[in-house]
């Protein structure tokens, strides 16, 4: 038996090969080819069902509204689908237990850049706030870091990233990923120097910590590709249901909503469109999927590439359920400070890409 390396050192199995890899995961490279031609074809056979199995007018309104909405719906669940299988085999090499003791290693500022960069490679959400703030405070991770990470996860996380670099190109995506960093590190650098630790709620601090001793051992491809298909089932069945939403929503906009309209009301002109869009953002749950395709009709329509991003931000960083959430485990000056220091971020990127661009 031949024995295999990782980096950590540790003795791993030996690579699969031969009819035992196929049967575990080749199968991918079989299915690869008919997922790139059903991608390829999905604009033709969106505009067969459109105009002519429903019998629909090209050009009209409703005609237009569905045409995007049977050709989004599938294109960006395939996309969502091949991106977090992608991801969630990266993430497997990834533990939370490895992600707190690294940003417990380090403080000041390289603390708060650290959290907001691992926040775009980690596997959380919005919905994990609270287990994942105790974990960070209760193992000595500084609270700015800690809020650094907080905001960047759901906001610059690896599916928006992907999503917006596959419908928008790298530069709109370079600029939400480099922009949504600097929002998280700013406000946790902030939240930092303001030491606010006398905020959180008592109980948080009385939580006893338990070093984790659990490293999962070393995982050889097939169970990797396992816990990553498994992963792919459970989000995107938890967020299909937001996207398709959020893809209606669009359809709407795309159809039947006037391009002069949207062009006043969040176009450069409008000074107060920026925050505008964050105030309206705000109560909205959706997560970053969801929120493209809305994204894509409002910039399509006329709107302001920094408005747009800064109602993107405002969705996905500062979600009413996260804030309902994060009540539990902070006063509610700590809470309002937060959301404010977000919040005055998510605008004054608004405005420098505004006038920029």
């Amino acid at each position: 038996m031949t024995l295999d390396t990782n980096s950590c050192g540790c003795a791993g199995p030996a690579p699969v090969s031969g009819p035992g890899f196929w049967k575990s995961g080749g199968w991918l490279l079989a299915a690869l080819p008919a997922w790139i031609a059903l991608y390829l074809g999905l604009k033709p056979m969106a505009d067969w069902l459109a105009f002519h199995a429903f019998g629909l007018q090209p050009g009209s309104r409703l005609g237009e509204a569905v045409a995007f909405f049977v050709y989004d719906g599938p294109k960006v669940l395939m996309l969502l689908g091949a991106v977090v299988l992608g991801v969630s085999f990266v993430q497997t090499f990834i533990s939370p237990e490895r992600t707190r003791d690294l940003l417990a290693k380090h403080t000041g500022a390289w603390s708060n850049l650290l959290a907001a960069v691992l926040g775009i490679a980690t596997p959380f959400c919005s919905c994990s706030a609270v287990p994942l703030f105790i974990g960070f405070v209760r193992v000595g991770v500084p609270l700015g870091a800690t809020f650094s990470f907080l905001v960047s996860a759901p906001m610059v996380n690896e599916v928006a990233l992907f999503l917006l670099l596959s419908l928008f190109g790298w530069r709109i995506a370079l600029l939400y990923t480099v922009t949504g960093v600097a929002v998280a590190f700013v406000s946790g650098w902030i939240i930092g120097k303001l030491r606010m630790e006398k905020h959180l709620e008592p109980w948080v601090l009385d939580i006893p910590f338990e070093a984790s001793t659990a490293t999962g051992g070393p995982r050889g491809f097939s169970v990797r590709l396992e816990l990553a298909l498994q992963a792919t089932k459970d989000i995107v069945g938890k967020v299909w249901p937001y996207i398709l939403i959020g893809i209606a929503v669009g359809a709407f906009l795309h159809g039947y909503a006037p391009a002069e309209l949207l062009a006043r009301f969040m176009g450069k002109s409008a000074w107060w469109s920026v925050p505008l869009a964050v105030l309206v953002g705000v109560p909205l749950y959706a997560n970053a999927a969801g929120i493209i395709p809305i994204v894509q009709v409002l910039l399509a329509k006329g709107a302001a590439l920094g408005t747009a991003l800064a109602f993107m931000m405002a969705v996905t960083g500062l979600s009413l359920p996260e804030t309902v959430i994060l009540r539990k485990v902070m006063r509610p000056v700590l809470l309002a400070t937060f959301l404010g220091i977000v919040a005055v971020g998510i605008v004054l990127v608004g405005f420098l890409f505004n006038v920029l661009m």
